[in-house]
């Protein structure tokens, strides 16, 4: 195991026509953590850009998987897999419809809460034991989010103004919890991210 190594991973779907979508908030939040610190996913490797940086006193990989969403745990595994990179080392970042917009959670764990990406992230790496941040993009017809607009269409559908500039500024805490998640541990990690309601 290279226990020095880890895997931050966001999903979201290629190509232009994604950019920007409520969806593909995993891929901003990598590009900017990256960005934060002087590196950029240019590389591209398995099916995703990436690159590879020596951050925080470890070897980290920013990865973003280029297939489509239900299949982006290939790429996931194929990094993890010949990097050594333990289950526990791997951070996948991603939308998540059940929390209200802008909310933060780091987990552990558990089921892929109908997401097509963690589904195929847990199929591919063989085990559910890895960490996820969670971005809240609202869900259609809860807490004043639209409720005309079937929920595959509200996902894949553009940020407002609004929603863009929430997550800009959540990104301060973003950066800084993750360095925390590579160098204190998770706990510590919590302790910035899931304050952030």
């Amino acid at each position: 195991m290279a226990e020095n190594n880890y895997l931050i991973a966001g999903l979201g779907n290629p190509g232009q026509s994604y950019e920007g979508t409520r969806h593909n908030v995993g891929f901003q939040i990598v590009d900017a953590i990256a960005a934060d610190n002087g590196e950029s996913l240019t590389s591209e490797k398995w099916d995703a850009h990436c690159c590879r940086v020596s951050l925080w006193g470890m070897r980290l990989f920013f990865v973003k998987p280029q297939s489509f969403m239900n299949l982006s745990g290939r790429s996931i595994a194929r990094f993890a897999d010949f990097f050594k990179i333990p289950a526990e080392n791997i951070l996948i970042v991603h939308d998540d419809i059940d929390m209200h917009p802008g909310r933060l959670k780091l987990v552990f764990g558990g089921g892929p809460g109908g997401h097509n990406g963690i589904r195929s992230a847990i199929q591919c790496l063989g085990t559910k034991n890895f960490f996820r941040l969670k971005y809240g993009v609202g869900k259609p017809g809860k807490n004043g989010v639209h409720d005309k607009i079937p929920v595959d269409r509200y996902v894949l559908s553009s940020l407002t103004d609004d929603e863009q500039k929430l997550l800009d500024t959540r990104m301060p805490c973003l950066v800084d919890g993750i360095e925390q998640f590579v160098t204190s541990g998770s706990q510590k990690a919590m302790n910035i991210i899931n304050v952030v309601k």
